[in-house]
């Protein structure tokens, strides 16, 4: 969803505050496609996603008074749905696989950038688009709920070290060394992905012929 009142997000914000009741719908509809991603990609599937978004925008909407509409609302934002959705995870007696569906773009020179971008399949890729993405939620799935967080949020939604560090509150260098350990973690557990499907023979047999130079 879009919307074209505009209005920052922060003075959408005091006007709401000072009895706009339409300034409240307008931040919900302008973050509303950004969180879902975040959130389906966090918490598993849509349903699940779905629910923690309702209670985020429950508890902003019974706190945006407490908000300093000096500083930026979307790391805000972004930081009650986090906490919202670490505490559904908790409460889950066991975490299902999250749902991604994520594209490789290439094989050894892709970025990882390119591992959470959606419908833009990678022109040397070797796997169909199915087994791709379920390879790519196994890997982020062996990731703790705070590196999982913390790559998502600098990746996908391509906020600084430095909004991510207010957003939980935590030393910039905390950030940079969870991210370094996501990014590590990932790439162990893709190249283990990578060699069972060779092994399994997923990896398409027309470009392992490709592969070989046959």
């Amino acid at each position: 969803m879009t919307t074209s009142d505009p209005r920052s997000d922060e003075q959408l914000a005091e006007d709401y505050l000072a009895g706009d009741i339409g300034a409240f719908q307008q931040i919900v509809e302008r973050y509303h496609d950004d969180l879902m991603r975040f959130l389906r990609r966090l918490m598993g599937d849509l349903a699940s996603a779905d629910d923690v978004f309702q209670d985020t925008f429950l508890q902003v909407h019974e706190s945006l008074s407490t908000f300093d509409t000096s500083r930026r609302l979307k790391p805000w934002l972004f930081t009650v749905a986090a906490n919202k959705g670490r505490d559904a995870l908790r409460k889950r007696k066991r975490r299902r696989a999250m749902s991604l569906n994520a594209e490789i773009g290439g094989d050894n020179g892709a970025q990882f950038v390119d591992l959470l971008e959606i419908d833009l399949p990678g022109p040397d890729s070797r796997l169909n688009d199915e087994e791709r993405s379920k390879m790519v939620q196994r890997a982020i799935d062996t990731l703790s709920p705070k590196l999982r967080e913390v790559l998502l949020l600098a990746y996908f939604q391509r906020l600084s070290y430095q909004q991510i560090a207010d957003m939980f509150d935590i030393p910039l260098g905390t950030v940079k060394s969870r991210l370094h350990s996501a990014v590590a973690g990932f790439g162990q557990a893709w190249q283990v992905q990578v060699e069972k499907a060779k092994a399994d023979g997923v990896w398409a047999s027309e470009n392992r012929g490709r592969e070989t130079g046959g």
